[in-house]
């Protein structure tokens, strides 16, 4: 997270030591996270830091925890078949996987195994909108003109899972994409992950949303199960801005890109829309250090 200007004004301050609480929350969610420890990482006294915390974030320390261990246990389920749901509950603070499969069916209205076989994602997504509401308006991404690169890229063949309509369902396709991905030996150890971002789900009716989620190939994609296509992202002039962290932000990069660099930097973009590369991803990796390198196609 970007630390405040040496002639930042103490509203920024303040508000960063608090941001950096929220880094650490994201960094140790396996670990015990008290609120002692916390005040102390905020450099606030501990007879404060809870309605400090509360006033400013609208929701307490104890349920901001609760809600970043859920979403990361929810993805492990879904995305993460491999990890025994026992490994995912004791890394959520629960001592036995039974205390943790009652709190997830309280939170989401399913068991764990059953969330891991069929996600509902739309009340999943209601469950976990005060976690996003509060990265959105909280954890802001700065960015600096200086940030962007214009580089050329060559062609690039990929695999493509088309998800159309509510983004709110966007799990299922991903889910589909990564089952394609262990069949035909395309893992993002081995194969670039990318994300062609045709529509802004804030401003696209559901219905209406697109995005291909994509991995990079080396040959042609053969009729399969899962209903992936090949196609080809076309090479030339990018303008690229590195994103780190959450997806919640990713807007920010993408107005950064078109309202502040393209209007300084003279150039135009090109008959195709912008694209990302995923190299760091969440739950792998803490949600605020995910990395994202962000493509707006010029001319």
């Amino acid at each position: 997270m970007t630390e405040p200007a040496v002639n930042s004004s103490p509203r920024d301050r303040h508000a960063a030591r608090f941001r950096r609480v929220l880094d650490y929350i994201d960094a140790h969610l396996d670990e015990d996270l008290s609120l002692d420890g916390l005040s102390d990482i905020a450099a606030f006294s501990k007879f404060h830091f809870h309605r400090q915390f509360v006033a400013l974030f609208g929701i307490g320390v104890r349920e901001y925890i609760r809600l970043c261990r859920l979403k990361r246990a929810s993805y492990q389920l879904a995305f993460r078949s491999d990890q025994p749901i026992t490994d995912i509950a004791l890394a959520s603070g629960y001592e036995a996987p039974e205390g943790f499969a009652r709190a997830f069916r309280n939170s989401t209205g399913q068991s764990p195994s059953e969330f891991r076989r069929e996600p509902r994602w739309a009340s999943w997504s209601e469950t976990l909108q005060p976690l996003s509401r509060l990265r959105r308006e909280h954890m802001s991404v700065r960015f600096e003109i200086g940030q962007v690169e214009i580089i050329r890229v060559e062609d690039i063949r990929v695999g493509v899972c088309e998800h159309r309509g509510d983004p709110r369902l966007i799990g299922d396709s991903i889910r589909r994409f990564i089952a394609w991905r262990k069949r035909s030996g395309w893992s993002p150890h081995v194969s670039a992950t990318y994300n062609i971002l045709y529509d802004n789900p804030q401003e696209t009716p559901p219905g209406e949303f697109r995005l291909d989620l994509c991995a990079a190939v080396d040959r042609d994609v053969t009729p399969n199960e899962f209903g992936i296509v090949g196609k080809t992202i076309p090479g030339g002039r990018c303008a690229v801005l590195r994103h780190v962290g959450s997806d919640d932000h990713l807007g920010e990069a993408l107005r950064f890109l078109y309202a502040d660099w393209l209007a300084q930097s003279g150039e135009e973009p090109r008959d195709f829309p912008p694209y990302v590369e995923r190299l760091r991803l969440f739950p792998d990796t803490p949600e605020h250090e995910a990395q994202i390198d962000v493509f707006l196609p010029l001319r």
